[in-house]
């Protein structure tokens, strides 16, 4: 078994003994930030293939301070980013106003009531733009400063796609315990 400083020296050399134990190491991993991201499982696909080649080629551009691991997920992130840039003008548009609702008024939600597959359903429902927010505030920890520049916006407009996103999961969420108290399983 390969040492992950064993895999970056041989990546860097671009062996491809190297390389398949990277992927074969840390693809599942990457695919679940892939699918954070993505519309579907194709696109999830395309996003980690391209974060790949680019671990591959840019692997001598990791210094070893920090995580190995979080440096791969830089790269998945940022390549999910330009994805997204990439084809925003193929995506479907919808207006706005169509996803703005009023506050529920609940207090929260049980995060044990739901199943990941429920919560996966509800953030891949979300308006593309509203889930890269999302996901790059909420999960990767980024500040709205710092997802405005990647995303090349407002930093006022990364927070209010952050708010949007916040009120439509809470109320596909209440609509979903709504269902579940109407009709027990």
């Amino acid at each position: 078994m390969m040492s992950d400083q064993q895999i970056i020296e041989g990546c860097a050399r671009h062996e491809r003994k190297a390389q398949k134990v990277l992927y074969e190491k840390y693809s599942r991993l990457l695919m679940g930030v892939c699918m954070r991201y993505a519309s579907n499982k194709a696109e999830a696909e395309d996003i980690l293939q391209d974060s790949f080649l680019k671990i591959f080629f840019r692997i001598k551009d990791f210094t070893g301070t920090g995580s190995f691991v979080g440096w791969m997920r830089k790269v998945v992130v940022n390549t999910a980013i330009t994805h997204y840039h990439l084809n925003l003008k193929y995506r479907y548009h919808v207006d706005i106003e169509e996803y703005v609702s009023a506050e529920t008024g609940s207090a929260g939600f049980d995060e044990d009531f739901y199943t990941s597959d429920e919560l996966f359903m509800v953030m891949s429902e979300l308006p593309k733009g509203y889930k890269m927010i999302f996901n790059l505030y909420a999960v990767e920890g980024y500040k709205h400063k710092e997802i405005a520049e990647m995303m090349g916006i407002d930093t006022n407009t990364s927070k209010s796609q952050y708010s949007r996103a916040k009120t439509v999961i809470r109320d596909k969420l209440d609509k979903l315990r709504r269902l579940r108290t109407s009709y027990p399983c």
